[in-house]
């Protein structure tokens, strides 16, 4: 009988970097909405992982200010009031334009092609009335463009923002499936991109996050200010 390999064992801190990740990974899509509790039992139940690196993995995204804590210590996704959301927006329609004219000139057929099957996704979901669809195939393309800027303090800059953003969107899910017009301009995005006009896909992208934060100021209820 040949010998066995001994187990590799687990790099210190690496199960809490995974349960960082996923936790961190499931708020930026939509996997959580404003007011859920994540109890470290159910989270680590969820992600399939001990208490241990889940507790500080939370902790961790308590420090980002991604998550709240109640008076009894126990995690909760934040409502954002309408201010802290505005101001959210305003950075979002500065900082995402940038990042995709850093992208634009590194697109190659690949990615372009990435991108036009999730706007088909998109288009799909949308047309059945699926929220969770929508949602994952908005963020995939926008992402799918940030991650291409090859920026990596820049993409970090957007996600945080986007820990925040969000569980707001998913609690606006049908608000946002309802409006016809919104995120029309992805199209425009990805035709203004492959004509190599930089400035006319930022701008597009600037509008449809702001068209989106008035019909959410609009006809959706926000925190306590």
């Amino acid at each position: 009988m040949g010998r066995m390999t001994p187990a590799q064992p687990t790099p210190p801190g690496a199960l809490e970097e995974e349960a960082y990740a996923a936790l961190r990974h499931e708020l930026i899509v939509g996997g959580f909405a404003p007011g859920d509790r994540l109890s470290i039992r159910g989270a680590a139940d969820r992600l399939g992982l001990s208490p241990m690196p889940v507790r500080a993995a939370i902790r961790r995204l308590v420090s980002e200010r991604a998550l709240d804590t109640t008076a009894a210590g126990t995690a909760i996704v934040p409502r954002l009031s309408r201010a802290e959301f505005t101001e959210l927006a305003g950075l979002r329609a500065q900082l995402e334009p940038h990042a995709l004219t850093l992208a634009a000139p590194r697109l190659g057929p690949k990615t372009l092609g990435a991108l036009d099957a999730q706007l088909d996704a998109f288009a799909h979901a949308k047309a059945a009335g699926d929220p969770v669809g929508t949602q994952r195939a908005d963020t995939e393309f926008l992402f799918t463009l940030f991650r291409a800027a090859e920026a990596p303090l820049v993409l970090s800059f957007i996600e945080t923002l986007w820990l925040r953003r969000s569980p707001l969107f998913w609690e606006a899910r049908w608000v946002l499936l309802g409006t016809s017009s919104l995120h029309a301009r992805h199209a425009d995005i990805l035709a203004a991109l492959r004509a190599g006009d930089a400035d006319a896909a930022a701008a597009a992208l600037a509008a449809d996050i702001e068209r989106t934060a008035e019909v959410l100021l609009t006809e959706h209820p926000f925190g306590a200010e």
